[in-house]
C-alpha cells in the first residue's frame, strides 16, 4: 500500500520501468519462436505484479482527491484510517505529534493497516485528523443470516 507522496513517486517510476521490462520480455520470447499464447503465459507473473501496482497507484490518487469511498467490512477500518490521513494531507509525523507517539509507531501501524486496533484508538486517530469522521451503518438482510456492516 502506498502511504505517502515519496512512495507514490517511486511506484509511478516502477510502473514505467515495469512496462519497458514487459515489452522487452515479449520481444525476447517472440524472438525465441514462442506463440502469442505462450508469450502471454510467460509474462503473466510480470503482468500480475504490474496490475497490482497499477491498482495501488490508482487507490492513492483517488484517496488524494478525497474519494475514500465505502468500506464494507470492519476489518477494512485500518485502511480507511490511512486513507483519511492521506486525504487530509497530513503526514505520518504530523499524526504522530497529534497523538503524542513516535512517527515510527504510526509507520509501523500503517504498514500493518492498524491490525488489531481498538475502537477507542481508532476514534483518537479520527479525532486527530481534523475534518474527518467515520459514519457506521449496519444493515440486516433477512434473506442472509449474517448482518452487513457498511461504514460510510
Amino acid at each position: 500500500m502506498i502511504r505517502n507522496d515519496k512512495e507514490y513517486q517511486e511506484a509511478v517510476k516502477r510502473l514505467k520501468a515495469d512496462q519497458k521490462i514487459i515489452e522487452e520480455q515479449k520481444k525476447q520470447l517472440a524472438s525465441e519462436g514462442l506463440t502469442d499464447e505462450q508469450i502471454q503465459r510467460g509474462i503473466e507473473p510480470l503482468l500480475s505484479f504490474h496490475q497490482q501496482l497499477v491498482e495501488e497507484v490508482e487507490w492513492y490518487e483517488r484517496i488524494k482527491r478525497g474519494d475514500i469511498g465505502t468500506i464494507l467490512s470492519i476489518t477494512d477500518l485500518g485502511k480507511c484510517l490511512i486513507a483519511l490521513r492521506i486525504a487530509s494531507g497530513m503526514t505520518q509525523k504530523e499524526l504522530a505529534e497529534r497523538l503524542g507517539v513516535k512517527e515510527s509507531q504510526i509507520s509501523r501501524d500503517e504498514r500493518n493497516e492498524y491490525f488489531g486496533i481498538t475502537l477507542q484508538r481508532a476514534q483518537k486517530i479520527v479525532d486527530a485528523i481534523h475534518g474527518s469522521r467515520i459514519v457506521i451503518k449496519v444493515e440486516y438482510d433477512s434473506s442472509n443470516s449474517e448482518p452487513d456492516l457498511i461504514a460510510v
